[in-house]
């Protein structure tokens, strides 16, 4: 019996290195899984379209889709289900994140970027419009806690409250606080370092520039470690299948 096929469900951006590291995991799930059909689609800005790939499957077709997102939000809550609705054999996952795992890349970003014990991170995720979005990306930050001694904080690029800016001010206040205080976090520098909680360069991520931070990391990507996420939420859907 041929596994289902995995339909890999982004976001879409008009950012020409964006889309290429998108496309890059597609290429990554398919060298993990050799002989997996592996279909790209979209919720905005690029084409294929998730509902036109839906529709384009041959009535019974099982497959699986599987949102390159980080966060539960309203692709994933309100445009997923809308696009396989009335095709009982096309299934949704849960997006990418919260993971263990993306808190090692995240914090292997920040290393990168030269984090320093008295610095503070804010990470920086895109935002929804739905609270579940928030709570996602605040168990992200949690796990992320866990691995650094910094503060960490988390903000969002629109939708949500507080927005990158305030969220770096707020931070930067905070550190400040600690330092008068005489605190131990507080020795050095104390900068504020975006993480940025994004897969790929595009607009939000050009937007972290923007808020006056002392650094910011590079988005997520290109990193094997999504395409082995996306799998792992593709074989607990077909397993979940009756």
């Amino acid at each position: 019996m041929n596994s289902p096929v995995l339909i890999a469900c982004a976001h879409g951006t008009r950012n020409a290195e964006g889309q290429a590291a998108i496309r890059q995991v597609l290429a990554d799930i398919e060298a993990l899984r050799p002989g997996l059909t592996v279909v790209e689609a979209y919720v905005d800005v690029q084409e294929p379209e998730l509902s036109g790939v839906v529709a384009g499957l041959p009535e019974g077709t099982p497959a699986v889709v599987v949102p390159l997102l980080l966060s539960t939000g309203y692709h994933v809550k309100v445009d997923i289900p809308k696009a396989i609705k009335g095709r009982p054999e096309v299934v949704a996952t849960p997006p990418l994140g919260p993971d263990p795992r993306l808190a090692e890349l995240l914090a292997a970003r920040l290393r990168e970027a030269g984090l320093g014990d008295d610095d503070g991170v804010l990470l920086a995720a895109a935002g929804s419009s739905l609270p579940d979005g928030s709570v996602d990306s605040e168990e992200q930050a949690r796990l992320l806690a866990e691995l650094l001694p910094n503060k960490v904080r988390v903000a969002y690029g629109a939708s949500a409250e507080p927005n990158v800016p305030d969220g770096v001010a707020a931070l930067r206040a905070e550190l400040a606080d600690a330092e008068r205080a005489g605190t131990e976090q507080a020795r050095g520098a104390g900068r504020v370092v975006v993480a940025s909680y994004l897969l790929a360069t595009g607009y939000f991520h050009d937007q972290l520039f923007k808020a006056e931070a002392d650094v910011v990391t590079a988005p997520l990507l290109p990193s094997p470690a999504l395409a082995e996420i996306a799998l792992e939420r593709y074989d607990a859907a077909v397993a979940a299948r009756p």
